[in-house]
């Protein structure tokens, strides 16, 4: 394909906002489940290649059908050039949230049974939710032109909703399978494995992974249960952070950064005003727990250096000397000295002015104050020791940083 890049390009992309894409070979016997199973709970069939007959008669090349079917989904289908019988299914996507009554209005019409409605309620919230379904659409013809070379080379088609079902929903009268209650089961049991997998990639500060996990609805697209979308959206970024703060406990950072990070959060989940604004905050309370746990994780640490660890991160304006540390510890200052070397990789005292200067640092690059000051809010009121230390550190003096940063 001459368009290979573009188009893995545009797919990646489309993942990236959680729709997934599914590549239909007609000719062969195996097609994808493109519509995450819709149909198979519905009509209790998995004969999807029968989906795709108005594809095979009734399909044009160079031409994109948006397709919204019955069930509120929303695909895009299009046959790819030089590539016979290939078609590559965009979706499903909803373009706005699925309330428990429009839910249980759907039930009623076509007539479902009790558990099809149960199946049909954890399908909705694996479903992406695009509010912004004009930038999809410029996405699409972008797509279209990659592979046609402009607007003027092919045509956008809606489908009838209609013209695509194959069969009869399975009724209410029709009698229920253990199937059903297995495949709620399921469905359950994939929610908690992807919790659980959020847990662990977050306790060991595994930013990448973590990101992988949050992004799969564990909570960005969960059951809607309350009539206001945005008090729901804080009830579940409020179950979220608490997991999370848990996640970091788990990884061995001490509730003293816990409880800085938790109370942070909780502050700015009140202040959230939209589903949109909800979903980002929680996107950025994954990253951040994963980078509390990398900054503050103490896990490989013995418990006495853990407490020299937390201690020195707790207040760097006390005396962090090796004396002094000892004696809190009722240890003897040359086995603290030996076992933190050990341990650390560096000694004490270098491990205590390394992170006097990263705040010192902090200081000098976030606010105006004046270097005598910030010498004392870093645990070292002698501003000419300070200055020494900072310039071994850094290779330049206070002053100099805080003309470079200007």
């Amino acid at each position: 394909m001459d368009y290979e890049r573009e188009y893995a390009f545009v797919i990646k992309y489309l993942n990236k906002l959680s729709i997934k894409t599914a590549l239909i070979h007609i000719y062969e016997n195996d097609t994808p489940t493109f519509d995450l199973g819709l149909r198979k709970i519905i009509y209790g069939t998995d004969d999807y290649p029968k989906f795709f007959e108005f594809l095979t008669s009734a399909s044009k090349s160079n031409t994109i059908y948006q397709i919204n079917d019955k069930y509120f989904c929303k695909y895009y289908a299009l046959r790819l050039p030089n590539k016979p019988g290939t078609y590559l299914m965009i979706g499903p996507y909803l373009d706005q949230e699925i309330t428990q009554e429009s839910l249980l209005n759907l039930a009623d019409h076509y007539n479902f049974s009790p558990q099809i409605f149960s199946q049909l309620k954890y399908f909705y919230e694996k479903v992406p939710i695009i509010k912004d379904i004009d930038h999809l659409l410029l996405l699409i013809i972008t797509l279209g032109e990659y592979l046609w070379g402009n607007m003027n080379n092919f045509s956008l088609e809606k489908v009838d909703p209609h013209s695509i079902e194959w069969a009869q929903p399975v009724s209410r009268e029709k009698k229920e399978t253990n199937d059903d209650a297995f495949l709620t089961m399921k469905a359950m049991e994939e929610r908690y494995a992807r919790e659980n997998g959020l847990i662990q990639a977050v306790s060991k500060g595994l930013i990448h992974e973590a990101e992988q996990f949050s992004s799969s609805s564990i909570f960005f697209e969960m059951e809607k249960r309350l009539s206001d979308p945005i008090r729901d959206i804080k009830n579940y970024t409020i179950i979220l952070n608490t997991i999370l703060r848990k996640s970091a406990e788990k990884g061995k950072v001490h509730p003293i950064h816990l409880d800085a990070l938790s109370s942070q959060f909780a502050k700015e989940i009140e202040n959230i005003t939209s589903v949109k604004k909800g979903i980002e905050l929680q996107k950025n309370m994954v990253e951040k727990y994963c980078l509390l746990v990398k900054k503050h994780s103490i896990n490989h640490y013995s418990l006495p250096i853990q407490k020299v660890i937390t201690y020195i991160d707790t207040d760097l304006t006390a005396d962090l000397s090796l004396s002094a540390l000892s004696n809190l510890l009722n240890l003897s200052p040359n086995y603290l000295s030996a076992l933190f070397k050990k341990e650390a990789g560096t000694t004490l005292t270098n491990y205590v002015n390394t992170k006097r200067i990263e705040h010192a640092v902090y200081l000098l690059s976030s606010t105006d104050m004046q270097i005598q000051n910030i010498a004392q809010y870093c645990g070292i009121p002698d501003v000419n020791y300070f200055t020494k230390i900072f310039k071994k550190v850094m290779n330049k003096t206070p002053s100099e940083f805080k003309e470079d940063i200007r």
